[in-house]
């Protein structure tokens, strides 16, 4: 995990000043929550995030932990519950699923403007994209590749019930659910015509398959949401959009992620961590997942045609945050390329649906 030290960084007299952090009244918050905590802290943000902001936070030992808070500024209602997701994190805890563990989570919005949780520190390598991908080891990609469908099949046979999750969510109709969600969220922060997004949704809703089982689903399962190291995930990260439901949700939008060399021309697909080859196909991804679980894959070109279009659904609500301030000051980001992926996830839907 890389801290980007100049992102949310002011100053005032001598004293560095983060946005989104209350240095004084969080370093309180964990002398409460770790007995052997050696003040002060340090914090820097932690880059790669576009959704809940997540900071390093140091201390003076050199320990290191991990604090996620919502966006600054107003966000949707229901979204980036963080007090949800350290529940989740929580539940996982020994299930056999790579999570880090949890120190606690903060709902009083006296301490820092809004609720916050914090976890360890979890070394290795986060994948966002295929320049990170390079530093993987050739030798160990394949490995790597398959440890991925492995631990997410292993997510899909928990019984939710069994690690206190069973209330997390509803277990049935879970497309047509967040089908209404994204849908909202579009309309919520649509900022630009998208034909694309409207006539996918139609198309979403007329060829909706039966959902077989309900699991727990990540719904954000990607390398870029890992944190890897010696071809193995050591963590999996950012459980915020974590429900029940349709397991082949996530192995849709896992496919979609799963980008091969020869496809670096496509819409982002020269940034996807597995663009530097050595990785499984998403064939052999299918047979594993298909093996492990006993799940019928034959309509999971629909699932892959509902993952692009949520992921311009969110994409679109991450562009407005942007767009409006709410990610802080000066972030780096090129509002008119986001702009268009958001127009290229619809069309990709669209392309999979009518092909």
């Amino acid at each position: 995990m890389i801290g980007d030290d100049q992102k949310f960084k002011t100053e005032q007299g001598n004293k560095i000043m983060i946005e989104g952090i209350d240095a004084d009244k969080i370093t309180a918050w964990f002398e409460n929550a770790v007995p052997e905590l050696k003040a002060p802290l340090t914090f820097s943000l932690i880059a790669g995030g576009h959704s809940n902001l997540t900071f390093r936070c140091t201390d003076a030992s050199g320990r290191d932990f991990v604090l996620r808070r919502p966006p600054l500024g107003h966000v949707l209602e229901s979204a980036h519950d963080v007090a949800r997701e350290h529940r989740i994190v929580s539940a996982l805890q020994n299930s056999g699923i790579p999570v880090p563990t949890t120190i606690g989570v903060c709902t009083d919005i006296e301490v820092n403007g809004a609720p916050f949780y914090v976890m360890d520190h979890v070394d290795g390598l986060v994948l966002h994209d295929s320049v990170v991908g390079q530093e993987v080891a050739e030798t160990e990609r394949r490995t790597l590749g398959l440890h991925v469908m492995d631990v997410l099949s292993n997510l899909h046979k928990i019984n939710p019930d069994d690690v206190g999750l069973g209330e997390l969510g509803r277990k049935e109709a879970y497309l047509a659910r967040q089908l209404k969600r994204w849908n909202k969220q579009w309309v919520a922060t649509k900022t630009h015509p998208v034909p694309e997004m409207e006539e996918s949704a139609k198309l979403l809703e007329e060829r909706m398959p039966d959902q077989v089982g309900a699991t727990i689903v990540h719904g954000d399962y990607r390398l870029g949401n890992m944190i890897v190291e010696s071809g193995e995930i050591q963590a999996v990260l950012d459980w915020e959009l974590c429900t029940l439901g349709d397991p082949l949700a996530d192995v849709g939008y896992l496919l979609n992620n799963w980008v091969s060399p020869e496809e670096v021309d496509a819409m982002e697909g020269d940034s996807a961590p597995t663009a530097v080859g050595g990785y499984p196909s998403r064939d052999e991804l299918c047979d594993i997942y298909a093996t492990n679980t006993g799940r019928d894959l034959s309509e999971i070109n629909y699932y892959r045609a509902f993952s692009h279009w949520r992921l311009a659904a969110i994409g679109q609500g991450v562009y407005k945050r942007y767009l409006v301030g709410a990610m802080g000051e000066d972030r780096d980001m090129d509002l008119e390329k986001y702009k268009e992926s958001v127009t290229n996830r619809a069309a990709q839907a669209l392309a999979l649906l009518t092909a």
